[in-house]
C-alpha cells in the first residue's frame, strides 16, 4: 500500500502533553514533499487550526472542522466545500434544555465562537484553541441566524459531569436522529449535525487530489475518530487512545505525549 496523504486527529493524537506541536513532530512532518497533502480534522473551528498549520509549514493544506462539518480547501480564502449545519430551532430545543443548571453552552459557526459570557469555560476554551470568544447571548445569535438562514455547525455544553451526562442522556433520547452527540471528555458535550463525520470531510477533500481513502494514513484517539480510522487504508490509533477506537485500528503507535503520530510518519514515510 502506497501512502499518498496524512489525515490526523488534534487533540489526543497529535498535540503533546503542553497542547503544542513536539520538535520531533514539526521535524516529521517537515521532512515529508511539499506538496503531500496533510489534512487536520478536529470538532475545532478554523481559526483553531490554521495557526498549526502554519507551525507544520502546511499552510496551503485542507482542513477538516467541526468533526466535518464545515470543510475548507487547500486554499483556505475560498468557499468551503461543504457546510452543514444544525437548524436554529434544534440549537434552542438544545439550549432550553440547559435551563435550571450551570452548563456553558457555546455556538459555532463557521469561523465565529459565540460564547454567552466570560466564564471559566470560556477562559478554558480560549486558552486551548489560541482563539478569542465573541461575547454574545444566545438568543441573540439564534435570533440572528434565523434571519441569515444559517446555523451552528457545532454546538459545545460544558459543566459539571453530572449535568453533562443528564443532558446528553435527555439529548440521546429526544435528539439522536438528528445530530451526533460526542462527550469528548466527562464535562464536555459537543454536538454536530448526524450526516457528517471526519471521514465524509476527508472523502470531500481527497476527491480533488485523485486520492482514494486506501491510500490515506490517518491518527486519532477518541469516539468521534472511529469512522475516520476504519474508512481509511491504514488507520492508527494513538496508545492513549479510547479502546473503542484501537478496535478498529490496523495499528497501535505511541500515546501522544510521546510522539506517536511523528513515530508512524517515521516508520511509513521517511
Amino acid at each position: 500500500m502506497r501512502i499518498k496523504a496524512i489525515c490526523t486527529d488534534i487533540d489526543g493524537t497529535l498535540l503533546d502533553k503542553n497542547r503544542e506541536l513536539s520538535r520531533r513532530t514539526r521535524q516529521a512532518f517537515a521532512a515529508l514533499p511539499e506538496d503531500f497533502p496533510v489534512i487536520l480534522a478536529s470538532s475545532r473551528m478554523p481559526s483553531a487550526m490554521i495557526h498549526l498549520l502554519t507551525d507544520l509549514k502546511r499552510e496551503n493544506n485542507p482542513l477538516v472542522c467541526y468533526n466535518g462539518g464545515y470543510v475548507l480547501p487547500a486554499s483556505l480564502e475560498k468557499n468551503a466545500l461543504s457546510s452543514v449545519w444544525i437548524e436554529p430551532e434544534v440549537c434552542q430545543k438544545i439550549i432550553a434544555q440547559t435551563a435550571n443548571t450551570s452548563i456553558h453552552v457555546s455556538l459555532y459557526s463557521e469561523d465565529d465562537w459565540f460564547a454567552p459570557k466570560m466564564d471559566p469555560w470560556t477562559k478554558k476554551e480560549e486558552k486551548a484553541t489560541k482563539v478569542k470568544a465573541s461575547l454574545l447571548g444566545n438568543d441573540q445569535v439564534i435570533a440572528a441566524w434565523k434571519k441569515s438562514q444559517s446555523g451552528a455547525h457545532k454546538v459545545m455544553c460544558m459543566g459539571t459531569a453530572r449535568e453533562i451526562q443528564e443532558l446528553y442522556q435527555h439529548l440521546q433520547r429526544e435528539l439522536s436522529a438528528a445530530l451526533h452527540l460526542y462527550r469528548s471528555k466527562d464535562t464536555y458535550l459537543e454536538i454536530a449535525p448526524k450526516s457528517i463525520s471526519k471521514a465524509t470531510g476527508l472523502r470531500e477533500i481527497i476527491a480533488g487530489f485523485g486520492i482514494s481513502m486506501d491510500e490515506v494514513m490517518a491518527f486519532g484517539d477518541n469516539y468521534n475518530d472511529i469512522d475516520l480510522l476504519s474508512s481509511v487504508g491504514l488507520g492508527i490509533a494513538v496508545g492513549n487512545a479510547r479502546d473503542e477506537v484501537k478496535a478498529v485500528a490496523n495499528e497501535i503507535t505511541a500515546g501522544n505525549k510521546a510522539d506517536g503520530v511523528a513515530l508512524s510518519i517515521e516508520k511509513y514515510l521517511l
